[in-house]
């Protein structure tokens, strides 16, 4: 099996930041791409960032300027560098990876249970 395991979430003023941290561990044979989505009360679960394993990226347009994501390769681990957030940043943060856990095998999706990020004004 594979475990997505998430840490760094919190309680922070608007303009401050957070680091998120994502690890993978369990049968891995590679893992494609790596990606941060939320999802907040009433709406629904969007992507905030992804990166591939040769470190292509992309962001949502709200994000972009104030969050940088980067990847571990060699630990498995994924990161959200949070800066000037915002109220409308809250939102539960969820990672998602593309796991190849054999040679040959194709690539399955697993997520982390999740991590609450508040924003206060």
């Amino acid at each position: 099996q594979v475990q997505l395991v998430e840490s760094g979430g919190g309680l922070v003023q608007a303009g401050g930041s957070l680091r998120l941290s994502c690890a993978a561990s369990g049968t891995i044979f590679s893992i494609h791409t790596m990606g941060w989505y939320r999802q907040a009360p009433g709406k629904q679960r969007e992507l905030v960032a992804g990166i591939t394993s040769s470190g292509t990226i992309n962001y949502a347009d709200s994000v972009k300027g104030r969050f940088t994501i980067s990847r571990d390769n060699v630990k498995n681990t994924v990161y959200l560098q949070m800066n000037s957030l915002k109220p409308e940043d809250t939102a539960v943060y969820y990672c998602k990876a593309e796991v190849v856990r054999r040679h040959w095998g194709r690539a399955e999706n697993y997520w982390g249970q999740g991590t609450q990020v508040t924003v206060s004004s």
